[in-house]
């Protein structure tokens, strides 16, 4: 049992979100289905077994595939982010733990280095490039050119577990 859980602090034991009132609980196995759906060419992040971090299914973004490493190297992201998620169908809840690491770039072509940084639990990292330049009127102005949010995953992860009636339950530690 860990300090936080002996504290009973709420801050930092967990983060709860219960689906909407009327919403019809589906079965795990639609939720799986609802969460591997949300995978998709353009999506920076991928749904995938999790059989191997002893989770039910795995959420991470997709640094190692070619044409994602290069957005995420020419960004200069430097942290990222993984969702493990275990499906627990008696009380129609999902818990997931958000994991992050701190990731260097080198060499051309880009390559990643995990740093020795991490952290666990719920939280948002999110990180903001602007450009200067000259707006039709001739005058200086801040165009945005690079925009990453950590939510930008768990937000369409968790919104699905609420849609199919389940709890969605973020975990500090690993008590799945």
């Amino acid at each position: 049992m860990g300090l936080f859980r002996l504290l009973r602090l709420p801050g930092f034991k967990e983060e709860v979100k219960h689906p909407a009132e009327g919403v019809q609980p589906r079965s795990a196995e639609d939720v799986k289905a609802a969460l591997s759906g949300l995978n998709g060419p353009d999506v920076p992040w991928a749904v995938r077994d999790g059989t191997p971090e002893h989770a039910d299914l795995v959420a991470e973004w997709r640094l190692a595939e070619p044409a994602f490493r290069h957005l995420f190297s020419l960004s200069q992201l430097t942290r990222t982010l993984r969702i493990r998620v275990r499906l627990f169908p008696e009380e129609r809840e999902v818990r997931a733990i958000e994991e992050q690491w701190e990731v260097t770039w080198y060499g051309d072509p880009p390559r990643m280095k995990i740093g020795h940084q991490a952290s666990r639990g719920p939280g948002r990292s999110w990180s903001k490039d602007w450009a200067v330049e000259r707006g039709p009127d001739g005058r200086r102005r801040l165009r945005e050119s690079f925009s990453f949010d950590s939510g930008d995953m768990k937000r369409p992860i968790r919104n699905a577990v609420l849609e199919q009636g389940w709890t969605w339950r973020s975990l500090l530690s690993e008590d799945f």
